[in-house]
């Protein structure tokens, strides 16, 4: 399950979330993810009034920043039914208790818990008794407390999936800590682990992939250079396009069979086959001076990769130099 996460990079914008929605999906999401704030509930008066002077301000103060990123009741309902829409399933992360009392009136179809809420039981516990399936991501904590609140919300739902997460806007490369997510499988082998990913690249997600993770989530932006935190480490429409086939790619590089090797194309034209070197009376036993190798026509006589067990074998008719050895003139001992 590959998830956009479009949070508010929409900027407050109903039509380029809408935008964002539909691009999105028709690049390989199977999920489009967006933020609800109860910002007078979530913040302290302090914390809400706080001066907020910086070149991804909205506002003059943080309340007033984060209010102009918010989609009133009305227009995520409007969200929620594009999504429907367009055929990708709609989560949302709830930041206080009043958005999540909102998001399960408007039945969304996947709960997401922050990294901010790791270890928060009390919400925790309200959101896993929603009656929804439940995304949990694990930055900002040690692997026994991320252990400790997936134990916790486990117990009281089966319907859930655990994202390793960094914390680090943008993460870089070597501070991924990947092997986490093998740790994580180890220890919760019933439930589905993935990745929340603030690398500002693609090859984070096949390389999960590869370690197992089955869940992914990725930022996404139409433009990096745009006013907000989470432009400049997010995936542009190309880069998320890629990101999708190249993890949906390694399902198919790592299985199959070997039922068509030697039977290649190439092989059927190129292929070398065991020829005699010289003379050979009936009754010789072959040595790798005997044998040589040559192209011939496609399906006739013994593959050179075959030459192991030619060896030592004794001919049953004569075979003369640089003719091509049937397999049926062969016998054993």
């Amino acid at each position: 399950m590959i998830i956009a996460e479009i949070g508010q990079n929409h900027q407050g914008d109903l039509e380029q979330a809408k935008n964002y929605i539909s691009r999105f999906a028709d690049l390989g999401a199977d999920v489009v993810k967006f933020q609800k704030r109860d910002n007078r509930y979530l913040f302290s008066q302090e914390r809400f009034d706080a001066p907020y002077d910086s070149e991804n301000s909205f506002a003059d103060t943080y309340g007033a920043h984060r209010e102009a990123l918010e989609f009133s009741d009305d227009q995520f309902k409007e969200i929620r039914d594009h999504a429907k829409a367009v055929g990708a399933l709609f989560m949302v992360t709830p930041f206080d208790e009043p958005s999540l009392d909102f998001l399960i009136d408007l039945d969304v179809e996947i709960l997401k818990v922050a990294s901010f809420d790791l270890g928060n039981l009390p919400f925790l516990y309200r959101i896993a008794t929603a009656g929804k399936p439940v995304v949990l991501s694990c930055g900002g904590g040690s692997l026994e407390q991320s252990i400790e609140t997936i134990d916790f919300v486990h117990s009281i739902t089966s319907n859930i999936a655990v994202l390793h997460c960094v914390s680090k806007y943008p993460t870089a490369f070597n501070e991924l800590n990947l092997q986490r997510i093998p740790e994580l499988i180890s220890r919760f082998p019933d439930v589905a682990i993935g990745l929340s990913d603030h690398f500002n690249g693609t090859l984070s997600g096949p390389v999960s992939y590869q370690l197992g993770a089955r869940v992914f989530e990725k930022h996404v932006t139409f433009d990096r250079s745009q006013k907000g935190t989470d432009h400049s480490f997010a995936l542009e429409p190309r880069g998320f396009e890629n990101f999708c086939r190249d993890i949906r790619r390694v399902r198919s590089m790592t299985s199959g069979t070997h039922d068509e090797l030697g039977k290649e194309p190439v092989f059927q034209k190129l292929g070398k086959v065991l020829v005699a070197k010289s003379d050979l009376p009936a009754g010789h036993r072959l040595t790798l001076n005997d044998l040589s190798g040559r192209i011939d026509a496609p399906g006739v006589g013994i593959p050179v990769r075959d030459s192991a067990r030619v060896i030592g074998a004794v001919l049953r008719e004569s075979v003369r130099a640089f003719e091509v050895i049937p397999d049926n003139v062969l016998r054993n001992g």
